[in-house]
């Protein structure tokens, strides 16, 4: 009950006396933290605070606001302080606390959310500033402290925070005049990575066992006070918290023990992608071997099992399934019998996609059936010729006929909600004139990068954030040798790597990152249907870098996202296309 309860108190705060409002304000702050078993709904808690009574909510309530959402990089707190305290300051007339709460939180993560609509870093330094001439000599300090995060992280910035710099050098105030002195030095006396050194995110503050709070609680009632007690008590809620921490290191190194395992499956992992042992991402179906002619009359009673995809039909698939993740039409499988064409096409969350099946045998194929498998991370619509999704037993009838020279066709209407690794698996049923069954189990081509849309950075902007996304579930990075037969690795070998990453991963180009000509770099963003609680798509902040050593004939990938699972499936991609350059 602790909800209904700090939300009672909330309500009852704009009523209350003036006498013991700060009270009021200091143990709905406690107990907001104590009990939240949503970090983001203590969040709204705090801010409900300042706009019913921010002269009330003291220094160290905010500053505990910004201790939590910097220590908790786990899930969507940081991205989701950053957008609501945007929305907060937004209007001209709200309450210097929540700007300085806000200055401070944009600086530190605005980055999570530039690039959703009205958020940009542009947008971020104008909604900021409009409260410039309203703030105190303390505000502005931290005013200017975030100007110069959001000129670092945005060209479009710089023109606008350069003019404030200027007018601060010669402020009244000392700490005002000498930080902007030393912002607008700063690119001219030291290198641009140590610049970016400088101005990158604060690192988590220490876990300390006692809060400001609990300690501004103490001074004002005294050790033997009841709430001072029961505030020095860890609630249910925090230690979940602490507990969620502690299994989120030790997954963290249980992942780091699997590696070895995934290692030994790497194979099977890269099924998903490249389509490899008949196309199935990790499922093997070997071709029935041919009986012996006295094992024939022991079997006539049983069903045979069907034919699956040739082996020698199996390289040739993987490089059509490899070409068909980063190209928009082309052939998926092709035998003696079957020819299954692909053609897709994506906007932003959405795809449609259309799969063509052509008979090259010379007599119909019966039964003709198509079976997709769900999936959690995907909503999808499926249309084709009549018959083809009947999916009843193999002694039943069902299915379509597929005559000779003519093609069944199927269209998928999709929408990604959540970041993947793999491809969609579909098994493609038929029998032949003679009564022989085939089942050819295949992936379709539909992979996170379809879902992508190119963001262009400058390279400042770009070294940050690739800094601020270095950590163990959010990069992979794996090392590929260039095909034997591929030409030496030189310039022009770097502009097809460069094509690969623009057009077939439809990454943004990020050029001028590196001083040397054999990296290159791109920006993305996963888009999905997904809504956060304002209605907001979900979307996932994505970079790569693709990095050669022309002696040792061999590229590394490096990939960095906010969600492991994109890191994955993005690296995936980009070494597959990488071996068909």
């Amino acid at each position: 009950n602790a909800e209904r309860i700090v939300d009672e108190l909330v309500a009852h705060l704009a009523l209350a006396d003036a006498a013991i409002r700060e009270e009021m304000v200091l143990k709905i702050a406690i107990l907001a933290e104590k009990y939240a078993t949503d970090l983001r709904w203590y969040v709204d808690t705090i801010l409900k605070l300042i706009s019913i009574s921010g002269d009330h909510v003291s220094d160290p309530i905010w500053h505990r606001v910004v201790q939590i959402v910097t220590n908790h990089p786990q899930g969507d707190l940081q991205g989701y302080a950053a957008a609501t305290l945007l929305v907060a300051v937004s209007p001209r007339r709200c309450h210097e606390t929540a700007v300085r709460v806000a200055a401070y939180v944009l600086g530190e993560f605005g980055f999570l959310i530039a690039e959703r609509p009205g958020m940009s870093g542009e947008e971020q330094f104008r909604i900021l500033h409009q409260h410039w001439h309203n703030c105190d000599t303390e505000t502005r300090s931290i005013l200017i402290s975030t100007y110069a995060k959001l000129a670092n992280l945005y060209e479009e910035c710089r023109p606008l925070v350069a003019p404030v710099f200027s007018r601060s050098r010669n402020s009244v105030d000392v700490e005002i005049q000498q930080r902007s002195s030393e912002y607008a030095a700063m690119r001219e006396a030291f290198s641009p990575e140590a610049v970016e050194d400088l101005l990158r995110e604060m690192p988590p503050f220490e876990d300390k066992r006692q809060s400001a709070l609990e300690q501004r609680l103490r001074e004002k009632e005294g050790e033997d006070s009841a709430a001072v007690v029961k505030a020095s008590r860890p609630s249910a809620a925090q230690q979940q918290r602490a507990a969620a921490a502690q299994r989120a290191a030790e997954a963290a190194q249980q992942q780091a023990q699997a590696a070895e395992e995934e290692q030994a499956q790497a194979q099977a992992q890269q099924d998903v992608v490249e389509g490899t042992e008949n196309g199935v991402g990790g499922e093997e179906h070997d071709d029935v071997p041919e009986k012996e002619p006295e094992e024939v009359g022991e079997a006539a009673t049983s069903v045979a099992p069907p034919v699956g995809i040739p082996k020698e039909v199996i390289p040739a698939m993987r490089k059509a399934f490899s070409n068909l993740c980063t190209s928009p039409s082309g052939v998926l499988f092709e035998n003696a019998l079957l020819q299954v064409g692909v053609k897709h096409e994506y906007v932003g969350s959405q795809g449609r996609i259309s799969v063509f099946f052509g008979n090259l045998s010379p007599a119909p194929l019966k039964r003709f059936r198509v079976r997709i498998d769900d999936c959690d991370h995907l909503r999808m619509q499926k249309q084709g010729t009549e018959g083809l999704f009947d999916d009843e037993g193999d002694e039943g009838g069902g299915g379509c006929t597929v005559a000779v020279r003519t093609q069944a066709k199927l269209m998928l209407l999709v929408e990604v909600t959540a970041p993947f690794d793999d491809a969609p698996a579909m098994r493609v049923l038929f029998e032949t004139e003679d009564g022989t069954r085939h089942e050819y189990p295949l992936r379709l081509p539909i992979v996170a990068t379809c879902f992508m849309e190119p963001v262009t950075l400058e390279p400042g902007a770009f070294m940050q954030r690739w800094k601020s996304l270095e950590g163990q579930d959010r990069e992979c990075q794996e090392v590929v040798k260039a095909p034997p037969n591929a030409p030496p690795i030189d310039e022009e070998y770097m502009r097809r790597i460069a094509l690969i990453i623009s057009d077939g991963l439809k990454f943004g180009r990020c050029q001028g990152c590196d001083p040397t000509p054999w990296t290159v770099s791109g920006a993305a963003t996963f888009r999905t249907g997904a809504k956060d609680l304002n209605g907001n798509n979900i979307n996932v902040g994505c970079l790569v870098r693709v990095e050669a050593n022309p002696q040792a004939r061999a590229f590394r990938v490096t990939t960095r996202t906010l969600h492991p699972l994109c890191s994955k499936a993005v690296k995936n991609v980009a070494l597959v296309s990488i071996k068909l350059a």
